[in-house]
C-alpha cells in the first residue's frame, strides 16, 4: 500500500509518503514556499513526495489527514460556551475563520487533491486520524522498538494536551489522556510570550536562555500556576492565564505574579527573564521525569517514545535519559505538528492494513533509501482513560484485526527492540527530502551567475575541512533534506567548535540572530564519549549532555559577576563555541552509515586538528525556513558573511564571487 500523510491549516505543513510500511519521503512545507511555519496546503510538499517516489497521485492508495477538524472544532464551542460571556472578542474573530475556512476541511482535501488526480474516488480514499494518535504513531512505528510507552506532549490537538500510548508490534493504543485547556505546551508557550519571543517559534530561544539565569521563581509557579501531582498529571490555574478567552496567554493576574507586564520583541532581556526561562524550565523537566517514572513502575516495559512539540525541549530529554528509568529512548525527529504527517501516515499503514514494520533486510533498500553521495470531552485535566482513541466512525483511521508481532531481539539484549538500519530507526537519519544532481547543482549556481571549482569527493572533503580548521565559517549543502526542525549535516553551517569566537560571529554575522543563544556540535559517533557525557546515539539533536570535565577549564573568578551574553563569550572548555554556561550541549551523533559524506568530513577535521567535533547549525538567516534548493543556499551564502559553500562537489569561495551579486536580504524574513 502506499500512504500519503498530511499535516495543515494550523502550523508546520508538511506531508510524507510510506510505501509497503516504509518511509519514502517527507517534506515541509515552508522549505518550498520560503514562508517560516506555513500552514497553507502542502502543495510543494506533496509534489516532492511523489517525484521521490516516482509516481503521481493517484496511484496513492490512501491519504490520511493528521487530525480531526470536527473534533476541534468542539472544543473551541465548548471552551467559549463554558467561559461565556468572557472572550466574546475572540470568539467572534475565531468562528467565522473557522466556518469559512477549517470546519469543513474535509472538503477543501478532496477538492485539492480532485485538482490533481480527478478521477479518483477521494470520499473513500481520504482518512483522518486524532492529532496525538498521529503524534504518537509518529515517534513508536519508526522506532527500533517492538514494544514501548509513547508519551505525547504538546499545546493542543483536538481536546488532548498529554497522552500515553503502548505500542506492540503493529499494535499502539491510546491510554490514557489530560485535555484542554490544561497543557504543559500551553503553559510553557505562555512564559515564551511573558519573555517576549513568538508563541509556537520562540520556545526553543526560552530553552536556550535558561541557563543564563537560576529558577528563583519555581515555588511560585508550583503555588500558583500548575497543580502538580507526584505521577506527574497536572492542572492549570486558569485564573492566570488568556488563551481559554483572550488574544494573549497571560493576563493581568500573571503580571502581577511575575511583578511587570511581558517584554515587547526586541527589548533587552532581563536578568529576570533569564530566571523565568529556567524556572519554568524546571517545572518542564519536573513533569517529564515524574510522568516518566510513574509510567515506567505501571507498565514495567524499558522502552520508551517521546513525541509532541515538548518532545523538542531537549534539555528535559536529556533529564529523562539520565535518570536511567527506561533503558532505550527514541524521539521522532520532526516531533512537532510536520511529525504528524508521518504518523497519520504510518497508522494507515500498520494499523489499518496491517503492513508489518519493516525489517533490518528492507529498511536501507528501494526507493526509500537515502542519497548520500554527491548531491543526489471534558476540560478537567484529570489523567483520564480515552479508550479506544481510533474510532471507527466514517473516514477514521482504525485497525484491521491483529497486530502482527515481530519476534526479533537485538545483541544488546533487549528483547523488545526490532533491528533496524544499523541497529538503529525507520526514519533513514530524517534525510527525507529532496536532493539535486550534480548537473542540476551547476545549473542553479550558473543561472545565478556563481563562480565556483568541481571537486572530487575527496577533494571536497579536504577543501571543507581546511576551511573549517581555518576558522572560516562554510555553507554545507548535501544529499537529501532533512525533515524536521534541526539541520543534521545535509543543509547546515559549520565552523570549529575550538574557536572561542565562532559562536557570536556565527550568532551575528551569519545567523542574523540573539547573541545569547547557543550552537549545537556535531561530533563522530565514535568518539562522542570521550568529549560528552553521552553513551549512546543521538543523530537527531534531540538530546542534551554536559562537556566532559577532563574536557572544561576551570571558570574565570570574575565571571560569575558577568552578566547574560558576557558569560558565554568566556571560554569554558576545549570545544568553546558549543559549550553553553552550564557546560552543556546539544549533542548530535554522526556515523558513517547514516550520513557518510558528513562523517568523512568529521574524519578529515579530526585528522587535521586532532577535534572530531564542530559547530552545526541550520543553514538560513533568522527568521528564513531552512535552505531547500542550490538557488536558495546561494542566496543565503551571498546575503550573509559566510566564507565558503560546499554544494555538491561544487565549492565555493565568497572572495572570488562578483561583489555585485552580494546583497543583504535577512530584513525581508519576519523575526522569529
Amino acid at each position: 500500500m502506499r500512504i500519503l500523510g498530511l499535516s495543515a491549516f494550523y502550523h508546520d505543513s508538511a506531508a510524507a509518503l510510506v510505501e509497503g510500511g516504509r518511509i519514502v519521503a517527507a517534506a515541509q512545507e515552508e522549505r518550498f514556499t520560503r514562508k517560516k511555519h506555513d500552514s497553507d496546503y502542502p502543495a510543494n510538499a506533496i509534489a516532492c513526495c511523489l517525484e521521490r517516489a516516482g509516481v503521481t497521485l493517484d496511484e496513492v492508495d490512501r491519504v490520511a489527514f493528521y487530525d480531526k477538524p470536527f473534533l476541534k472544532f468542539e472544543r473551541l464551542l465548548e471552551t467559549y460556551i463554558a467561559f461565556a460571556p468572557r472572550g466574546f472578542r475572540s470568539f467572534r474573530m475565531a468562528v467565522p475563520i473557522w466556518i469559512k475556512e477549517k470546519l469543513f476541511q474535509k472538503g477543501l482535501l478532496r477538492r485539492k487533491l480532485r485538482a490533481l488526480a480527478p478521477d479518483v474516488d477521494w470520499d473513500a480514499k481520504l482518512l483522518f486520524a486524532e492529532h496525538h494518535q498521529s503524534h504518537a504513531a509518529s515517534a513508536f512505528y519508526p522506532s527500533p522498538f517492538r514494544d514501548a510507552v509513547v508519551l505525547t506532549m504538546d499545546g493542543v490537538g483536538e481536546w488532548t494536551t498529554t497522552s500515553v500510548a503502548i505500542g506492540h508490534g503493529n499494535d499502539l493504543e491510546m491510554m490514557r489522556e489530560i485535555h484542554f485547556p490544561h497543557s504543559l505546551g500551553l503553559l510553557y508557550s505562555a512564559f515564551t510570550y511573558y519573555t517576549g519571543f513568538k508563541v509556537n517559534s520562540g520556545e526553543y530561544k526560552l530553552m536556550g536562555l535558561a541557563p543564563y539565569g537560576e529558577p528563583k521563581y519555581l515555588q511560585t509557579i508550583l503555588d500558583h500556576l500548575i497543580d502538580l501531582k507526584p505521577d506527574g498529571t497536572f492542572r492549570l490555574n486558569l485564573d492566570c492565564f488568556d488563551y481559554c478567552t483572550g488574544l494573549t496567554m497571560t493576563n493581568g493576574k500573571f503580571d502581577a505574579l511575575f511583578g511587570g507586564t511581558p517584554r515587547r520583541p526586541e527589548e533587552p532581556l532581563t536578568q529576570q527573564h533569564m530566571d523565568l526561562a529556567a524556572s519554568v524550565q524546571v517545572v518542564i523537566e519536573e513533569v517529564a521525569l515524574r510522568l516518566t517514572r510513574s509510567l515506567r513502575a505501571e507498565t514495567s516495559i524499558p522502552n520508551l517514545c517521546l513525541a509532541g512539540g515538548v518532545a523538542l525541549n531537549c534539555v528535559a530529554n536529556g533529564k529523562v535519559l539520565r535518570e536511567g528509568r527506561f533503558d532505550d529512548i527514541w524521539i521522532q525527529p520532526a516531533a512537532g505538528d510536520a511529525g504528524g504527517a508521518l504518523g497519520a501516515a504510518l497508522t494507515a499503514s500498520h494499523r489499518l492494513f496491517d503492513e508489518p514494520r519493516p525489517s533490518i533486510s528492507c529498511w536501507s533498500s528501494g526507493r526509500a533509501a537515502q542519497s548520500s553521495g554527491e548531491a543526489a470531552q471534558s476540560s478537567s485535566g484529570a489523567a483520564q482513560s480515552s479508550g479506544e482513541a481510533i474510532q471507527s466512525s466514517d473516514g477514521a483511521i482504525q485497525g484491521s484485526g491483529e497486530a502482527a508481532q515481530p519476534c526479533h531481539s537485538r545483541e544488546n539484549g533487549n528483547p523488545s527492540a526490532l533491528p533496524s538500519v544499523c541497529g538503529k530507526d525507520a526514519m533513514h537519519g530524517a534525510f527525507l527530502g529532496p536532493a539535486f544532481s550534480s548537473d542540476q547543482v551547476r545549473r542553479a549556481l550558473n543561472v545565478a551567475g556563481a563562480r565556483y571549482e568541481t571537486l572530487t569527493d575527496n577533494a571536497l572533503i579536504d577543501a571543507t575541512a581546511e576551511a573549517l580548521a581555518a576558522g572560516q565559517a562554510v555553507g554545507w549543502f548535501q544529499g537529501r533534506m532533512e525533515f524536521g526542525p534541526r539541520a543534521l549535516g545535509s543543509r547546515s553551517i559549520l565552523g570549529d567548535a575550538r574557536s572561542p569566537t565562532m559562536q557570536k560571529t556565527l550568532n551575528l554575522k551569519v545567523k542574523r540572530r540573539e547573541s545569547f543563544r547557543p550552537f549545537a556540535p556535531s561530533v563522530l559517533r565514535e568518539d562522542a564519549g570521550d568529549w560528552f557525557e553521552l553513551d549512546r546515539d543521538s543523530p537527531y539533536m534531540l538530546l542534551v549532555a554536559d562537556v566532559r570535565a577532563g574536557r572544561r577549564k576551570p571558570p574565570a573568578e570574575a565571571q560569575d559577576a558577568l552578566f547574560g551574553i558576557d558569560r558565554l563569550n568566556v571560554p569554558r572548555s576545549d570545544i568553546p563555541a558549543v559549550t553553553h554556561v552550564d557546560y552543556s550541549a546539544r549533542v548530535q551523533t554522526v556515523d558513517r552509515e547514516t550520513n557518510p559524506r558528513y562523517h568523512a568530513l568529521l574524519d578529515a577535521f579530526k585528522a587535521r586538528t586532532g577535534c572530531p567535533v564542530i559547530v552545526n547549525t541550520s543553514f538560513n538567516v533568522r527568521g528564513e525556513p531552512i535552505v531547500c534548493t542550490p538557488a536558495d543556499a546561494f542566496r543565503c551564502f551571498m546575503g550573509t558573511d559566510l566564507d565558503c559553500l560546499a554544494i555538491g562537489n561544487c565549492f565555493l569561495r565568497k572572495a572570488e564571487q562578483d561583489p555585485s551579486l552580494k546583497r543583504e536580504y535577512a530584513e525581508s524574513f519576519e523575526p522569529d
